[in-house]
């Protein structure tokens, strides 16, 4: 069933006015459309960003997959739309829809948001609005869709709290129909006891549906029934308003991943997007327990699927596609337990096929050695790692444990092989942080140029990509303060000005944006007063450089009673109350201050090493 008065109006009127308009029509190939008369829940799984970031995105074709694989849901997509589609939108008084049948957002069932990426906040309300939902959960009535958040965002729910009924934690799979069977039944309930589904009745029995899950789905946060206490500035309690809700919040957890089928029909959209390849997951979660990393921690524990599966998936998926590159997904790939026997079945099956098997997220060890040799390179000519520090006594502190000698022989092995470049991520702004490792930073770059050159003849090009560290919810640092627009400046000069061989660039990301980001990751709830106001003077796709505002921001959290300075630079003490505690993760917080204990000897001693 498609709105095919939409449809044809926006085909008319508005898409030959934008630019990219294939990515507002779907139609896509391997797309699922159904009647929705013939099901009984509708789904809506809304990307905060746009198209061709979303589209990228392998989460949510496993979860469309996942959702579509059963008679009675649908489940459509809806992105954020560009600028000039949201304004057209507007003038025309239409609403933001799925690409599937061209139903508006408020004619869903269910609303699910991925939380991908802090500095997306404003677009979740520009698809709720657009959408014709009310932005407030407490605005919203029986009749309005459930709006549900996860990702990796949702594991400090607090500053998109009041915009959002269910906040999500773990793994989808399991949680996301539960989750839609139970609304439906409440939804279906309250409509057959033949009272008004809108106004204060509509609002009331909303609240007692949202209470119902809440109580009975360990995995659900309804951020209503908490109510944030602060003193000084800062929260120091969370009330619950009802007994029958939980006080700490657990993630859903599948235990076999080998069970959940892989999403072989990708959706194979008409526009580029920023990967265009079949991903197949190899493995969830990390052997590793590097303290910067928030995924390391919230995706426990450890999963592999068998090499069988993922060969005979990714070929499915490649008849399905037509895809000419296969990318094996997980946290840390050269850490799968099968690796190499993996690689070697990859490359038997797709070789003769004509399509190219990359694998991201190499981890810097003994392997890197052998691994450009075992993987070949017939299209790719670029190596990616990434070391994020240079010296031995910050990778202890990080908890990052690699070696030098490993990083520098897989890249001589890797340029033997016709790999003409290399890219390197490192963080900048880490706790204990000196110019010593900023120099090690343009150091390790250059070394790798200079072995280009022994094994090609002239240096190679190597970027190193600086990240500016933002202590994250659930990781050891979650109380370290981060470091200043100060520092940041001046430590990104400094890396450009020690650069001598020009075939080595450095890129370090905009000052502005990991600032926000650390507001946005790390503020209370008092933070959606900021994220709101912001949004109403007009932020849009914030993550975009072309579109991003830093000062409306900084105005909207000053305007709105925030002290960014004290979000962002004033450290918690290890008793404090954090504004993500309830929310919890394996191994808990008894962990993450022992690693944090852990971290502070270790700089005390960096310290006096000078």
């Amino acid at each position: 069933m498609i709105n095919e008065r939409l449809r044809q109006h926006l085909a008319s009127h508005v898409l030959p006015r934008v630019q990219t308009p294939a990515q507002y029509l779907g139609g896509e190939l391997n797309m699922v459309r159904k009647d929705h008369r013939q099901v009984r829940g509708k789904l809506c799984l809304a990307f905060p960003d746009t198209y061709t970031i979303g589209m990228s995105h392998h989460g949510l074709q496993l979860l469309y997959s996942l959702m579509n694989a059963r008679e009675d849901w649908v489940c459509e997509r809806a992105f954020t739309p560009w600028l000039d589609m949201e304004q057209l939108l507007r003038d025309a008084g239409l609403p933001l829809y799925g690409l599937e049948s061209f139903t508006a957002l408020s004619g869903f069932d269910v609303l699910g948001f991925s939380l991908q990426y802090e500095i997306c906040s404003s677009n979740l309300l520009t698809m709720l609005d657009l959408g014709g939902i009310p932005l407030r959960s407490g605005e919203r009535t029986m009749a309005d869709p459930l709006v549900i958040a996860g990702g990796p965002c949702a594991q400090n729910p607090e500053p998109l709290a009041p915009f959002i009924d269910v906040f999500v934690t773990g793994d989808g799979e399991p949680s996301l129909p539960r989750i839609c069977d139970r609304w439906l039944e409440l939804r279906e309930a309250a409509r057959e006891g033949g009272v008004d589904l809108r106004g204060e009745t509509g609002r009331r029995l909303r609240e007692q549906a949202l209470a119902e899950l809440a109580a009975n789905l360990p995995f659900c946060y309804v951020p209503r029934f908490y109510e944030p206490e602060y003193i000084d500035g800062r929260l120091t309690a969370l009330h619950r308003t009802r007994g029958d809700v939980p006080e700490t919040i657990e993630p859903a957890v599948i235990s076999d991943l080998e069970s959940i089928p892989l999403p072989t029909r990708p959706i194979v959209p008409y526009v580029e997007c920023v990967h265009d390849r079949i991903a197949i997951e190899i493995m969830r979660g990390c052997p590793w327990q590097c303290r910067f990393c928030q995924s390391t921690v919230i995706k426990r524990p450890l999963r592999v699927r068998s090499v069988e599966t993922i060969v005979q998936g990714a070929l499915e998926s490649y008849r399905n596609s037509g895809f000419n590159e296969v990318s094996i997904l997980s946290l840390s790939s050269s850490d799968y337990p099968h690796f190499e026997q993996l690689v070697l079945r990859l490359k038997e099956v797709f070789r003769p096929l004509g399509v190219n098997v990359s694998v991201p997220s190499l981890r810097v060890n003994e392997q890197l050695r052998s691994i450009a040799e075992l993987i070949g390179n017939t299209r790719r000519s670029s190596l990616t790692l990434a070391p994020e520090v240079a010296r031995d006594d910050m990778r202890e502190q990080i908890r990052k444990k690699i070696k030098n000698d490993d990083l520098y022989e897989g890249c001589r092995v890797a340029f033997r092989n016709n790999y003409e470049s290399v890219k390197l991520y490192f963080l900048c702004g880490l706790p204990g942080e000196r110019a010593v490792d900023l120099d090690g930073i343009i150091e390790m770059s250059e070394t790798i140029a200079r072995i280009g050159k022994e094994e090609r003849g002239w240096n190679a090009r190597v970027t190193a990509s600086v990240s500016n560290f933002v202590p994250k919810a659930h990781t050891p640092y979650q109380w370290n303060a981060m470091q200043t627009r100060e520092y940041f400046h001046w430590a990104h000069r400094y890396l450009r000005d020690q650069r001598r061989i020009r075939s080595v660039k450095v890129n370090c990301h905009d000052v502005e944006t990991s600032l926000l980001e650390g507001v946005l990751s790390r503020g209370d709830r008092r933070t959606a007063e900021a994220i709101e106001l912001a949004w109403r003077r007009g932020a849009r796709l914030d993550s975009w450089r072309e579109h991003m505002d830093a000062q409306r921001w900084w105005q909207a959290l000053a305007d709105s009673g925030i002290d960014a300075d004290t979000v962002l630079h004033r450290p918690y003490a290890v008793e404090d109350k954090l504004p993500w505690d309830h929310v919890n993760v394996k191994y808990g917080r008894t962990f993450l201050e022992k690693e944090q204990h852990r971290s502070a000897i270790q700089l005390e001693s960096m310290a006096s090493a000078k």
